[in-house]
């Protein structure tokens, strides 16, 4: 069941990081500016993967988990294979669109399954090695898209990336199970008008969800735009920028997201309040060395300076996933990670890759090709606003906490 799960949340983030890889056929093909393309990457997806979330969460909630991923995995393919017969912003950015409608179904019940199956004790490193679905995805996206694109062209690598995801549906649909109903406590899910209010009365809740929205506001934009940095302020191509930065995703986001939920395990056991302070520590840690990286003068030195925050970056998904799981009862679980990741994904998604292009299109003048950095170093400071945050929720977690 969990690799089953696995390997749809790396289809997942293969289908969002192929557009990163991919800005500069896109934007020249499609006349895009950095704003533009920041709004595809961001908002487009963003708007309805939000706010949809909740019902499909609380639609999770009372019928099957495991439909429910199965038809959203259908949904986000064939958008993503769409997205490789626009024509114009307007078109892609609504196929766009249509890929957040589907992965809205996705992952708060992906994360509520995982919970029903794995104990207290060993949840945060099931939840983390569902979470490698991030890392392995992003970088995968990166690959594999650089190389069809190279060697066809951009939208083929779209529309084999969406058939294969749709291709999978029907396995996820027929081999992932639920627990039975009893064991799940399915038939008594309670409403959103009970589960936000129960959530809203936590500080904790807030906490996490502001600290974490603000860590995924950087997060998200550097995965859109790192490609784009190497390109223009490292001199990198096509495949050459693929290469070094998958290999970033690969080898950092993985020892960042196993070894968060490993060290939750076993830190969070016996005082909650670790499963705030190990993010708060790696954000703090990660705003100077993303800075030294994008600032160095050679390649090598940047790899070796970017390596270590695409772990510490990554870090809280194992941690605060199971925080925000254990603070609702087990039967407002999907609608409990459902109303974390609508604030998450709201301001993380939708603000960040937009961002960073506005602030790029706006420093041109001043920085020419190297605008879209200076953009990038800016918006490194939300990660010290999420490691303060993340510090002030450590102190109230234990309170809020429900224990299963």
């Amino acid at each position: 069941m969990l690799s089953l799960l696995l390997l749809a949340y790396i289809f997942n983030f293969l289908d969002r990081q192929i557009l990163g890889i991919l800005a500069g056929p896109i934007k020249a093909d499609l006349h895009l500016t950095d704003a533009q393309f920041g709004a595809i990457g961001g908002l487009a997806f963003a708007l309805l993967y939000s706010a949809l979330g909740v019902p499909l969460a609380l639609l999770a909630d009372r019928t099957r988990r495991s439909a429910v991923i199965a038809g959203s995995l259908a949904v986000w393919s064939a958008f993503t294979a769409l997205c490789g017969l626009a024509g114009s912003f307007a078109s892609l950015f609504a196929y766009r669109l249509g890929v957040g409608v589907g992965e809205a179904g996705g992952v708060a019940p992906s994360y509520a399954l995982i919970a029903d199956y794995f104990p207290p004790s060993r949840r945060a490193r099931a939840l983390a090695t569902y979470s490698l679905g991030i890392p392995l995805g992003l970088a995968g996206g990166t690959l594999i898209g650089a190389y069809l694109a190279a060697y066809l062209n951009w939208r083929a690598a779209f529309i084999v990336m969406g058939v294969a995801g749709l291709l999978l549906a029907p396995v996820m649909l027929v081999l992932v199970r639920d627990l039975p109903p009893a064991e799940r406590s399915s038939g008594s899910a309670a409403p959103i008008g009970q589960v936000f209010p129960l959530l809203a009365s936590k500080p904790s809740f807030w906490l996490m969800a502001f600290a974490s929205s603000f860590s995924s506001l950087c997060g998200y934009g550097l995965a859109l735009w790192t490609p784009s940095i190497l390109e223009r302020s490292f001199g990198l191509g096509l495949l050459d920028r693929a290469q070094f930065f998958s290999s970033l995703l690969l080898i950092g986001g993985t020892v960042g997201v196993f070894g968060g939920g490993w060290l939750a395990d076993r830190l969070g056991g016996g005082n909650r309040a670790w499963y705030a302070w190990l993010p708060a520590l790696a954000w703090l840690v990660s705003a100077p060395l993303f800075f030294a990286g994008f600032r160095a003068s050679s390649l090598s030195i940047a790899w070796a300076f970017l390596l270590v925050p695409n772990a510490l970056n990554i870090l809280w998904l194992g941690p605060v996933t199971t925080a925000v799981q254990h603070l609702a009862p087990r039967h407002m679980r999907s609608s409990a990670s459902a109303s974390f990741l609508l604030i998450n994904n709201l301001i993380g998604l939708g603000v960040g890759p937009y961002l960073m292009g506005w602030l790029s299109d706006s420093m041109k003048q001043a920085y020419g090709q190297d605008a879209l950095r200076h953009a990038a170093t800016l918006c490194l400071a939300f990660y010290l606003l999420a490691a303060l945050l993340m510090a002030l929720a450590a102190s109230r977690l234990k309170r809020d906490w429900v224990e299963d």
